[in-house]
Parts: C-alpha cells; sequence; structure tokens
C-alpha cells in the first residue's frame, strides 16, 4: 500500500523519473495516432455525440495524440524485448497498476509500457470525470431511466456514451486495436528509441485489456506476433459471459444496451469497403467477433488458442463476478482448462476491480502472499 502511494506520488507523464529504491526508470513518450486514422475517423463521424458531451469523439484531441509512460530498468540505453501492460474499462488513473508495472521490470528485466485504451485514462477530457460537472447530467440520467442501477459519477462518461451508441465499444476498441499494432510496428522496425529491431513484444493485461491483446494477437494482420506471449489477470473471457454492471464500470442501462447490441445485432454490421485499411480491419472485426459469443460453432476460436497454447496464460479469481472463469474455459475450450486457464482465490474479500485492496483492513502477509501468486506466475511466463 505505501509503495502504490510512493510510486503515484512521482508517477508522471511530463519527465523521466528514478523510482525510488529501485534501478527502474519511468520515461514519458509521445503518441499521434495515425494507422487506421480514416477508417476509424469514418466511423466515429457516424456515431451520435452524447448530451452531456457535445463535442463528436473525433474532435477529442486528447485522444488522438497523448502520452504514454515505460518503466524500464536503469542504465541500459536500448532493448530487445518488451512487456504491453494493458489495463480494465472506464479507468482514469494507472495508481494501481505501477506496483504492477514495477514488479514486472525487476522481476523479467525489460521494460514495461502502460499503454491506454481510446477514450481512457489520460486520454479524456476532464470534464468527463469532474463530479461537479457532472451532477446535473447524473440527475438528468437518473430520470430518464428510472429505478437506474449502479448509477454514479464514476461510470456516467461511459455508461452516457454507450447508452447513446453501443457501437462505441467496437470502435474505442479498433482504435485501441490500431494505435497498438502502430506501436508494435514502430518498435520492431527500430523507430522506437527504446527498442532494437526486432524486439518481441509480449503482453500482460488486465480485464478488458485481455479482450483487446487476444483480438490482436488473432488477427496480426502484419504477421509479427507469432512469438509473443500473453499473460491474462482477471480478463481472457468471451463477451458474452462479462458482467459490466458495476458503480464503476457502467451502470445498468448501458450494459443491457451494449450486451444486446452485440449478443442479437453485431452481426449484422459490415465496417465499410472505402478505406485502404480495410484489410486490417477485416481481419481486427473478425477476430474481435470470434470472442463475442460462447458457442465457436467452426471452433476457428479454439483453434487459435490450441495453437498458442504455449503462448497464452490466463489466470482467473473465484470470486470474480465481472469475468468468471467459466468465461475463460469457453474461450480456450474445456480441453483447454486447467492448462491455458488457472483459477486462484486468495483468503479476504476482494473484487474484480480491487484484487489487492489497499484499505488498511487485509493482513499484509495475506496481501504479498496474494500478489505474489499472481506476478510470480507472470514472471515465470513472460522472463
Amino acid at each position: 500500500m505505501e509503495r502504490t502511494k510512493l510510486l503515484g506520488s512521482c508517477f508522471s507523464f511530463e519527465r523521466e523519473v528514478q523510482l525510488p529504491g529501485r534501478p527502474v526508470v519511468s520515461l514519458p513518450f509521445d503518441f499521434t495516432r495515425d494507422l487506421g486514422r480514416e477508417e476509424v475517423t469514418r466511423l466515429q463521424e457516424s456515431i451520435q455525440a452524447a448530451p452531456f458531451c457535445p463535442a463528436a469523439d473525433t474532435a477529442i484531441g486528447e485522444n488522438q495524440q497523448f502520452r504514454y509512460v515505460v518503466f524500464a530498468p536503469a542504465g541500459a540505453l536500448r532493448f530487445d524485448r518488451a512487456i504491453i501492460l494493458l489495463h480494465g474499462l472506464n479507468e482514469r488513473s494507472w495508481q494501481k497498476y505501477l506496483t504492477w508495472a514495477e514488479d514486472l521490470v525487476m522481476t523479467c528485466g525489460v521494460p514495461v509500457v502502460l499503454f491506454p485504451i481510446a477514450f481512457h485514462m489520460n486520454r479524456t477530457p476532464t470534464a468527463w470525470y469532474t463530479p461537479r460537472g457532472l451532477v446535473p447530467w447524473l440527475n438528468r440520467r437518473k430520470q430518464e431511466f428510472k429505478n437506474l442501477y449502479n448509477a454514479s459519477f464514476f461510470n456516467l462518461a461511459l455508461s452516457s456514451r454507450l447508452s447513446v451508441s453501443p457501437l462505441r465499444f467496437y470502435t474505442s476498441g479498433l482504435e485501441s486495436a490500431f494505435n497498438l499494432i502502430q506501436l508494435i510496428n514502430d518498435m520492431k522496425q527500430g523507430r522506437h528509441p527504446l527498442f532494437t529491431e526486432p524486439v518481441r513484444t509480449d503482453f500482460f493485461a488486465y480485464s478488458i485489456g485481455a479482450l483487446l491483446a487476444q483480438v490482436v494477437l488473432m488477427a496480426d494482420p502484419y504477421e509479427n506476433l507469432s512469438d509473443s506471449r500473453l499473460f491474462t489477470f482477471c480478463g481472457g473471457s468471451v463477451f458474452e459471459r462479462m458482467n459490466g454492471n458495476s458503480r464503476d464500470i457502467m451502470d445498468q442501462e448501458a450494459y443491457q444496451k451494449i450486451r444486446e447490441y452485440y449478443l442479437d445485432g453485431f452481426h449484422n454490421f459490415q465496417p465499410g469497403q472505402d478505406s485502404r485499411q480495410t484489410s486490417i480491419s477485416d481481419k481486427l472485426t473478425n477476430a474481435f467477433r470470434l470472442m463475442i459469443r460462447s458457442a465457436d460453432p467452426e471452433g476457428r476460436r479454439r483453434m487459435f488458442f490450441a495453437g498458442a497454447k504455449e503462448r497464452v496464460l490466463m489466470i482467473s479469481l473465484r470470486q470474480d463476478i465481472v469475468i468468471p472463469t467459466v468465461g475463460l474455459n469457453e474461450t480456450t475450450g474445456q480441453e483447454l482448462a486447467g492448462y491455458i486457464t488457472q483459477e486462484l482465490d486468495f483468503p479476504y474479500a476482494y473484487t474484480h476491480q480491487s484484487p489487492f485492496p489497499e484499505n488498511g483492513k487485509i493482513c499484509e502477509t495475506e496481501l504479498v502472499t496474494s500478489f505474489r501468486s499472481v506476478f510470480d506466475r507472470a514472471a515465470g511466463f513472460l522472463a
């Protein structure tokens, strides 16, 4: 808990930071989206703005140009390995991930890239999560949907945006996938100052970040991820088994809207054929479709995981109701359950959103032991 606070106090998007007491530095880098920009822009232009945010998705400058931070071993100039850390849905702060990234650097000896998903973290306007300005909009939403369950300031922006157009879940994911592929291409082709050509890129993906990583690995449009490894924590389920109805993810109305849309209507959606990035978009979209339903009648999803069984390890938690173990097992197929998927449990009260609660009420030894049960597995798999 104290380490998390300490790292949070010195975390910066503006300058290089030597992490206290560790041979680890944090380095900020600029990112401007380029790959797939035309395709994503065309899709976003068809989406209605949410009432509380009159600006179109294409006009959110914070989402198009932003900074991301890399935790790296101190002293070395360039590296031939990297771990990309992907976060969960509706998150605004890297706080809980800082000790995760630091531990991966220390145990694996390679840089960890903290990369934000589209319209998350520092890729959103501050007005989207400033409670004072959201009061009237939250009241309005509660009046519009009577007996609305799990409505909160924290999930208002995401809930409102998804309620207006459930397609945003796809377009934001598609944009994030294009961004990741652009980053990986830059790294592998020697255009990133921190990495040598070629570099192996692995993933540590939490929650919805696991779905993003799975889609990118399955699509692999440039065929440069064949040696990449994926370690997921509290993630990896098919969409059908996920339950995002939570005060810190999305409210009940938004959850029902996206569930109905992707299980019933999305199969009719066509990305379009008027962009030079269409082939990449099609590959990503087809991979996403494979991760929506539990059923896999043609066996394409399970065939992928069978072929990648030495490169994927997914850790679930028994008391996780947002992304339960059953969803991971349906992703891979029962024949790989227990090989690709592993279920853990901790001896204290936890949630999907807070697997290692830092509320001062939990025995420190139990917390450390539980943390190590996850991150020792990650280090053994990714090192």
